[in-house]
């Protein structure tokens, strides 16, 4: 981290391509798209009975690529936040909102996989809470700024704690409102996430599951609006950039756009038999299972159960809860 000066404002600031570049923007952007055209097909193989393994493993590798890479940026933009400028930790901040809306959408159409191993399930919830975190975190540093009026400031992002700020412009409290509004959704969505990925006892599953990927995809669509808008590598930045660094390619661009292949090797690997994955369970549905977790180990409840705490049936139930 660079020291922090917070007297004067430069004229312009540099462009960030690792953080604003082109190929993050719309490995980003691509990722989210695909993930709930996917999450909307598994759906409605659901409606109709029939089985997706393919486009439910190819759902999977784009979800899990989508929020390591929100993770990462998250973290690297909290970690540069002493020469990083509101505009890019703004476009940090919707990337972490595309990455929210693409590992919810995933959640959604790949729920009854999650709920049948306990490891995927609690994975996907440190994964969701660490995102959840960072999100808020940085969420927090964005409406300091909005209602400092330094959004198109080229101080440092952390230079909003030392600074008494600027005369706000008009469409200030919208901005103020949609801020706050933006990061209590995070919040909410993340508790019924939680409640979607480990109760067992579910009455609206299906109104669940169209409510929630129609709420994700309008996240996505105007994140991914914002970021068009406001970003020098397809729009009008919001600040004087000294040099155009985020509309060249480079091998980080790359590489970002390189990694959307990635799931797709996984999909041929099934085509052609070389990986085995295990068709969807449905909640009505027993199979024949080795599991150790299980009242009767011959039979997987379509519910598996951590072996820590928590019944077969409910993450909120009591451990002695066994038939």
């Amino acid at each position: 981290m660079g020291t922090l000066n917070c007297t004067s404002a430069p004229e312009s600031t540099p462009s960030d391509s690792g953080v604003a570049g082109q190929g993050i923007l719309l490995s980003f952007m691509i990722t989210a798209g695909l993930a709930l055209i996917l999450s909307a097909s598994v759906v409605l193989a659901d409606f109709r009975g029939r089985e997706s393994t393919t486009r439910r493993k190819l759902l999977n590798g784009y979800s899990d690529s989508q929020i390591m890479q929100g993770i990462g940026i998250q973290s690297v933009g909290l970690a540069k936040m002493n020469s990083l400028v509101p505009y890019h930790f703004f476009l940090i901040w919707m990337l972490s909102l595309l990455s929210m809306a693409t590992h919810n959408a995933t959640l959604l159409a790949l729920v009854r996989d999650y709920r049948r191993d306990w490891v995927l399930r609690w994975m996907r919830q440190l994964l969701m809470f660490v995102n959840l975190a960072l999100s808020t975190i940085s969420g927090v540093f964005v409406l300091q700024t909005v209602a400092k009026g330094l959004d198109k400031s080229t101080l440092p992002v952390a230079c909003v704690w030392k600074v008494d700020g600027e005369k706000s412009p008009s469409n200030a409290g919208l901005s103020y409102v949609g801020t706050i509004a933006a990061m209590a959704g995070n919040v909410i969505i993340f508790v019924l996430a939680t409640w979607y990925l480990h109760s067992r006892k579910q009455k609206f599953y299906r109104i669940v599951q169209i409510v929630g990927w129609i709420f994700m995809a309008a996240v996505a669509i105007g994140a991914a609006i914002r970021i068009i808008l406001l970003s020098q590598a397809f729009g009008h930045p919001s600040v004087k950039l000294s040099d155009e660094g985020e509309k060249d390619w480079s091998f980080g661009q790359l590489l970002s756009m390189l990694l959307l292949a990635l799931p797709l090797v996984s999909v041929i690997e099934i085509y052609r038999g070389e990986i085995k994955v295990a068709p969807p369970v449905g909640d009505e549905r027993q199979r024949l299972y080795d599991g150790e977790l299980q009242s009767d180990p011959q039979v997987l409840t379509p519910f598996q159960p951590n072996p820590f705490f928590g019944s077969e049936t409910d993450l909120f139930g009591k451990r002695g809860n066994r038939k």
